[in-house]
């Protein structure tokens, strides 16, 4: 449902103990980590039977009417046209437009106007208030803000988590690296470690072969798959400077790169520079259904090299078809990675990498224990296990607000 003059009312179809009001600047058609976290957490939600409202941009394209979700009209946001930045306007009615409707606790996933619109809400309807803390900025606004320093960058990206941290009464950070760096950052806030973990049963089933033809992929070519944004804080570039050395060995070798972003243009010129065309594929945006998980299956390896996830839930995704993973474990990468069940963490170096992934591509006894692992592991950390403990957390924080 879109938001505009009228305000049509919402008809919620959930009932249940907690009733909660999510906010986001981003949220599908927009395709990304939070994207995905969302959605995730309200269908776990909903299943429980609570009752989930989201506030989110409304985006070009004409999105599926849905009575629970209240699009906000916006622009296009300057530095990234995928993204929107929602009216100002349009926010500061929602209290007066949502004033019929009963909730219990806002819950705000990103840190721009959905931070400030939710602790609005919360004060208007005298309820507490958490926020999930997806986005290490400290590196990501680097990729977008190249023109200012680093270290400014840095300390932007540091006194705003530390103010907006404080301002809420529950913090959700997605790993345990997230909170060893807020921690870094000086907050201090009542928070708890919950990944947003993933639907398996949207990775059960998969047909890599079918993938395979259709992209005119061999059946005995070794085929290593990236799913994600395509952008530049996803360190793309670093995996096509592995495939330069991994060449040497598997001439052969396969990157198939999913996805779409702005950093698309440059990554392809990075394959003409390299002479990597034979080596790099570039498939586009898949859809979730059936087209990503043959995807992820045509794989013989998934490989990640992101500097700045505050989770990764890519590499659950892929272990949970048991597809072996080879990463770097930066940030909240090493979560998923520390146990070293279904993967091999990779040092992160070029060559390196290229050596671990080498060694995995030319073991087929390898794959197949490490493909085993990775659908073990992937069950461990299952959506609904993490939206009860997202439940448990809402309780905590209605609790010391009755106080």
């Amino acid at each position: 449902m879109q938001v505009n003059a009228a305000f049509p009312p919402i008809a919620l179809r959930w009932s249940g103990d907690v009733n909660i009001l999510m906010v986001s600047d981003v949220y599908f058609p927009r395709v990304n980590g939070v994207s995905t976290s969302i959605m995730t957490l309200r269908r776990e939600l909903q299943a429980l039977g609570h009752e989930v409202t989201l506030v989110a941009p409304a985006y070009d394209m004409h999105e599926t009417a849905q009575a629970d979700i209240l699009r906000i009209p916006g622009r296009r946001v300057l530095l990234d046209p995928e993204d929107r930045m929602m009216s100002r306007r349009a926010l500061r009615q929602l209290p007066e437009a949502l004033a019929g409707q009963h909730f219990d606790l806002v819950h705000i996933h990103t840190p721009f106007f959905a931070h400030y619109t939710g602790l609005r809400l919360a004060r208007a309807f005298n309820i507490p208030c958490v926020e999930t803390y997806h986005t290490f900025f400290e590196e990501y606004l680097y990729h977008y803000v190249p023109f200012l320093p680093k270290a400014v960058m840095r300390y932007l990206a540091r006194f705003f988590s530390r103010k907006q941290c404080s301002q809420v009464d529950g913090l959700v950070l997605p790993s345990i690296a997230m909170d060893e760096a807020l921690a870094r950052y000086g907050v201090r806030a009542f928070s708890k470690i919950i990944p947003t973990g993933i639907d398996l049963a949207d990775f059960s089933a998969c047909d890599g072969a079918a993938f395979r033809k259709q992209h005119g992929i061999a059946p005995e070519r070794p085929v290593v798959v990236y799913v994600g944004r395509v952008a530049f804080e996803k360190n793309i570039g670093f995996l096509l400077s592995v495939m330069a050395e991994l060449r040497h060995s598997l001439p052969d070798a396969l990157l198939v790169i999913a996805g779409e972003g702005p950093a698309e243009p440059r990554l392809k010129r990075e394959v003409a520079a390299l002479g990597l065309a034979h080596n790099v594929l570039f498939v586009g945006y898949l859809e979730r259904g059936t087209e990503l998980p043959a995807c992820y299956c045509a794989g013989d390896a998934f490989v990640f090299a992101s500097r700045t996830e505050t989770q990764g839930l890519v590499l659950l995704e892929a272990m949970a078809l048991g597809v072996p993973v080879v990463s770097t474990a930066v940030m909240g990468t090493r979560d998923i990675l520390a146990a070293g069940r279904g993967c091999r963490v990779a040092e992160d170096e070029p060559r390196a990498f290229a050596a671990t992934l080498r060694e995995v591509l030319t073991d087929k006894a390898l794959r197949a224990r490490l493909s085993s692992e990775a659908k073990q592991h992937a069950q461990d950390l299952s959506a609904p296990q993490m939206a009860r403990q997202i439940l448990d957390f809402y309780r905590e924080v209605l609790a010391r607000h009755t106080k």
